[in-house]
């Protein structure tokens, strides 16, 4: 596995792949960050595609992303992510609208725990769910780094324990 890191206005993000397709996207603060491990070399021209979209995102000239992905989990994990990526840009969505895409209604809890395992946020917008009463919820990069997300997004957030200002609106999946 090779790595990287980019400088970001929320940390340093750990970018981690084989070949050119990213893997892994992980923040340095949070409940689990990841770092480079035995047998991962450092190489920071790798993912350079990635790193480019991610500037150009933290700057606001990017809304979606466009990059090679390789996501490990299960079936349904794969289908949450995937569900997560037709969340369009600085709109927020609950647990329960993405359950009713995948036609699984009660499936809230299990696609609150595929959220949590993200392994691509930011690129994978896992940022842009909340809970169903509108409060944020946890975020592998922190509360901090989530209300940062969402405010680069446009969404009017006073401070980690608040609602979003702007109204939630429901998605289609694309799929």
């Amino acid at each position: 596995m090779k790595f990287t890191y980019l400088d970001s206005p929320i940390g340093a993000l750990l970018l981690a792949g084989r070949g050119r397709a990213l893997e892994m996207l992980d923040f340095p603060h949070g409940k689990r960050p990841q770092h480079a491990t035995t047998g991962w070399t450092r190489d920071d021209n790798a993912f350079a595609d990635a790193r480019g979209q991610l500037k150009e995102y933290f700057a606001g000239k990017r809304h979606e992303f466009d990059v090679e992905l390789a996501p490990r989990g299960t079936d349904f994990q794969l289908a949450v992510w995937n569900a997560l990526r037709t969340i369009p840009y600085g709109v927020t969505c609950t647990y329960g609208d993405i359950a009713k895409t995948l036609k699984k209604p009660s499936a809230s809890r299990a696609v609150g725990a595929a959220n949590g395992s993200n392994p691509l946020p930011i690129i994978v917008p896992c940022h842009r769910v909340i809970g169903s009463n509108g409060a944020l919820t946890g975020f592998g990069g922190g509360l901090p780094a989530k209300v940062f997300l969402l405010r680069l997004e446009g969404l009017a957030i006073a401070d980690s324990t608040a609602q979003p200002a702007q109204q939630r609106v429901l998605f289609e999946s694309a799929g």
